[in-house]
């Protein structure tokens, strides 16, 4: 489980900037930029899938985020965000999030995920 998670494991997410991830499509902003959401969900996915894919082969779920968006891209740009592990403790894993246009940096932060058993997970959630 987590201690085959190693502290400097990284995942890369990449997509092109369209309009339906803009502020104004989100209903966060009234401009055609890159919304924060979008963003956000962009280092999630590299996060979710490094755990997802790694020696574990386990699902995890969000459970924090402290994020800044720096810098403002338009559609058509090519964005990417790295998640790099940063602390296991247990079930709980800490990543630095960090997210990038061609020209550099857009925003940074730190996620973090809890390892789960998706169907005891759900079976909790359906009881309540």
């Amino acid at each position: 489980m987590s201690e085959e998670i190693r502290i400097g494991l990284k995942n890369r997410a990449e997509r092109l900037v369209t309009e339906e991830c803009t502020a104004a499509a989100f209903g966060t902003g009234a401009l055609g930029v890159f919304s924060t959401p979008a963003m956000v969900s962009m280092m999630e996915e590299a996060a979710f899938l490094l755990l997802k894919n790694a020696p574990i082969n386990e699902d995890s779920v969000g459970t924090g985020l402290d994020i800044k968006h720096t810098r403002a891209c338009l559609p058509g740009a090519k964005v990417y965000a790295e998640a790099e592990v940063c602390e296991v403790d247990g079930r709980k894993v800490t990543f630095k999030v960090t997210a990038y246009d061609e020209q550099g940096e857009i925003g940074s932060g730190i996620h973090t995920r809890f390892i789960i058993d998706p169907e005891r997970f759900m079976a909790k959630l359906r009881k309540q």
